[in-house]
């Protein structure tokens, strides 16, 4: 469908599986962090910093399908907070979709795919799944629609569902968006293959979020240390008699003359093999490791220089003149006339008299006259909770909308502006994934009072100020934080 890259995000379950065989990082780069303690090596961590666990961890690959075709994947890092990653995908997804190069930026969504795994019980129960699909129709926050698969393995840790959530259906949620959902049986590889199908089919004609309820179990523990029966005892004594999905298949494939029994039991033996050499390798020294690809940015040098930031007068004078001019026929609102005015003389006198909002206009143009894109999203941001920005203007007769930064001359770099929901842990993920995937542009969140942003603690903690640490990630996002 034209994809180019897919942005996945998914908690630990299933995730090395996912690297080495959707992304392509290789067994040794993988078994190479579990054995880093035994080995005496180890990914080298920032300084200050240790790493995170090994089911955390991002990483980027190519996927190269059966026709050939190469599609970009990148594996985005997550904390344990497990549904904190899904907003950051969305805000990934979205960067990498703007082209920011004209003054009004442009979006392609069929050219990047996100793609959600979830937790059975974690997609009921963790509020930011809600957040996360309520911006998904938003003009400043669409994607194109997302393909959220729910890894139902019909129990949290220890936590049945009758425990864990107050509806019959895991992907119940959904419902209140209007997005469909899929079941499929996860013991039928061929069936999840028609589901996904289907969700692609349904993405490509309605732009909206798709939800696929892969129904299926966990036949070990939560981690490998774990005795799942002492808490779901009935439940594990059926499944120790189940067949596995692979066991399933190969039997069906057996049947249908598909593959021999000898030659499915040869491949079983032949990869376990392979494995178990490349381990002893690795643990002996015989080949350098490996590293694993985070997929993440350069730590940055411990001292910066200060910039010169200033901007000559002339310059800041025909920025303004533009910033003030609107087109023909359009009526500002009476009340507004009056601040605009004093605004638009502002620079005029030997003693020029700016305000905050004022200011801050000024220098969002002449970032925008130097090339750089700026991303300004908020709670009531666009005119400003204490009604002192105007970034953009409504004709008091039409309801037209006019943002004058985007109307600049001669400027090559987007200035995007968008109200956010009523929200501040997913909006701020968003803008966090769009800012790590989009360096050269000035991201920015407002929180609508500054006591506000307690709503974002857990990407705060989690991404912004442990991302360096934990997956060497660094962002350029900026908050800001207005008070009464």
């Amino acid at each position: 469908q034209g994809a180019r890259e897919v942005v996945l995000g998914m908690a630990h379950r299933g995730r090395l599986n996912v690297l080495a065989h959707v992304v392509g990082i290789s067994y040794e780069a993988i078994l190479h962090e579990f054995e880093a303690g035994r080995t005496g090596g180890g990914a080298t961590a920032p300084k200050g910093g240790l790493d995170d666990v090994k089911y955390h961890l991002g990483a980027e690959g190519v996927y190269v399908t059966p026709e050939g075709l190469e599609v970009r994947v990148a594996v985005v890092p997550n904390p344990s907070h497990l549904e904190a990653v899904d907003p950051v995908v969305e805000g990934r997804t979205r960067a990498a979709q703007t082209d920011r190069s004209a003054a009004v930026a442009r979006t392609e969504p069929a050219s990047t795919l996100p793609l959600l795994i979830h937790g059975d019980a974690a997609f009921a129960a963790q509020g930011v799944v809600a957040e996360t699909f309520n911006m998904a129709r938003l003009d400043g926050y669409s994607t194109g629609g997302t393909v959220h698969v729910i890894a139902n393995n019909q129990v949290g840790f220890t936590t049945g569902p009758r425990e864990a959530r107050s509806t019959d259906h895991a992907s119940d949620l959904a419902k209140g968006f209007d997005a469909p959902i899929i079941h499929v049986n996860a013991d039928d590889p061929e069936a999840c293959l028609a589901a996904a199908r289907l969700a692609m089919m349904y993405r490509e004609r309605f732009g909206g979020d798709v939800v696929i309820d892969l129904v299926g179990y966990r036949r070990y523990g939560h981690n490998e240390g774990d005795e799942p029966s002492y808490s779901q005892p009935t439940m594990y004594a059926r499944i120790g008699e189940h067949e596995s999905v692979r066991e399933r298949y190969q039997r069906r494939l057996v049947e249908k003359g598909v593959i021999g029994a000898d030659e499915a039991e040869a491949k079983i033996k032949a990869a376990a093999q392979d494995l178990a050499k490349r381990l002893s390798r690795l643990r002996k020294g015989a080949e350098e490791a490996p590293q694993l690809d985070r997929g993440s940015e350069a730590i940055p040098p411990e001292e910066v220089d200060e910039p010169d930031t200033a901007v000559d007068a002339d310059t800041l004078r025909r920025l303004n003149a533009a910033l003030h001019a609107v087109p023909d026929g359009f009526s500002i609102h009476p009340k507004l006339t009056k601040q605009l005015e004093r605004r638009a003389r502002a620079l005029d006198s030997d003693e020029p008299r700016i305000e905050f909002g004022h200011a801050e206009l000024l220098a969002f143009a002449s970032l925008l006259s130097e090339g750089t894109p700026i991303r300004l999203t908020g709670q009531d941001t666009v005119r400003g909770t204490f009604s002192q920005r105007h970034a953009a203007l409504w004709d008091a007769k039409t309801g037209e909308r006019y943002v004058a930064l985007q109307h600049l001359d001669g400027v090559r770099a987007a200035f995007e502006l968008h109200n956010s929901p009523l929200s501040e842990y997913a909006c701020l993920g968003f803008e966090y994934g769009y800012a790590v995937t989009a360096p050269e542009a000035l991201v920015l969140w407002e929180a609508q009072y500054g006591d506000f942003v307690n709503g974002a603690e857990i990407i705060i903690d989690q991404f912004i100020i442990a991302g360096l640490a934990k997956w060497r990630q660094t962002s350029r996002l900026t908050l800001l934080l207005p008070h009464g």
